[in-house]
């Protein structure tokens, strides 16, 4: 290193709190605001085992579930920001969350979290029930509009993105459905399966196995193109509904104000198992798409674009919540 160098990097550290130099000293926690097992847990251990070794030290899951992911995430924005509590989120938790609960009612807002990176683009698709007589998404609101109030749809909880996405497409499709949550889409299953639930748009990867078995049926992808998990399932957007889209997102952050040191460490080394072929392949296992846009930036921009057009959306006042 050149003197000058050596200079500039004593300066930079000088500012920089004698903690976050030497972090990480001790294990390392991310809080995952959904149940063991579910699609956010799976994603958070494939990466939590590689930042262990990245980082030298034990990163702990701790599930901390209920309210739609309000708990778990406004937990981890109480947290000291110094880089030993991490939070895997999602768009249910940043952007739906904070646009549907009365001002006030949430104890968190995005801007307590400070963003590390996205980790994954999750697919979801649109699964019927084998007792219901539809192949396609425009057999099936043919079928729904015959049936005015008489199906059901489930979620994986009240402002959840899968409740969401579920609301959007009856507004746009011109159905009315009950609403039903669940804490996880997988226990709605069963239902779906029997025709007690006629229908929910959840996670792509645990439904094809039982796509592919018969047990359920799925009419439609909701991304723009069609997935390479299911090349055979139509979007949408194919089948008649112009600008449907229902992705769900990861990302993690950590508690605002964690020095940037702690925070650009975590994004290098992020970015750095994201690349790596084994990573991108468990991901894809787990239904989940690498993200095109990286770090705090690209996540700033998702975070932005996900909020515009959920307002947008709700604008319409043709979703109801309640």
């Amino acid at each position: 290193m050149t003197f000058r160098a050596a200079m500039l990097a004593a300066a930079l550290l000088a500012g920089v709190p004698a903690s976050a130099q030497t972090w990480p000293s001790r294990p390392v926690t991310i809080v995952v605001p959904f149940v063991a097992g579910s699609g956010t847990d799976t994603i958070t251990r494939i990466i939590s085992e590689k930042l262990a070794v990245r980082l030298g030290q034990p990163i702990v899951v701790e599930n901390k579930a209920g309210a739609a992911s309000a708990i778990g995430t406004s937990y981890a924005a109480k947290a000291e920001p110094d880089g030993y509590t991490l939070l895997m989120t999602t768009n249910s938790a940043q952007v739906i969350l904070p646009l549907i609960q009365p001002p006030g009612s949430l104890t968190y807002a995005s801007g307590d979290f400070a963003p590390i990176g996205l980790t994954s683009i999750l697919p979801n698709v649109l699964i019927v029930s084998p007792k219901v007589p539809a192949g396609n998404v425009a057999e099936f609101i043919a079928y729904a509009k015959e049936r005015p109030g008489q199906l059901s749809f489930a979620s994986s909880g009240t402002g959840a993105i899968t409740h969401l996405i579920g609301e959007l497409f009856n507004a746009r499709a011109g159905i009315t459905a009950l609403h039903v949550p669940y804490r996880t889409g997988v226990q709605a299953a069963p239902d779906v399966m029997e025709g007690r639930i006629h229908y929910q748009f959840d996670n792509i990867i645990w439904s094809l196995p039982m796509i592919r078995d018969g047990k359920l049926k799925g009419l439609a992808v909701t991304t723009k193109q069609r997935s390479p998990l299911a090349p055979g399932i139509p979007t949408v957007v194919e089948q008649g509904l112009p600008g449907f889209e229902g992705i769900s997102w990861l990302g993690l952050v950590a508690p605002a104000k964690t020095p940037e040191p702690v925070i650009a460490r975590l994004n290098t080394a992020l970015d750095t198992i994201l690349a790596e072929p084994d990573v991108v392949a468990k991901m894809a296992a787990t239904g989940g798409e690498p993200p095109t846009a990286r770090g705090p930036a690209g996540y700033r921009a998702l975070l932005t674009e996900d909020t515009a057009r959920w307002k947008a959306i709700f604008a319409e006042g043709k979703i109801k919540l309640q």
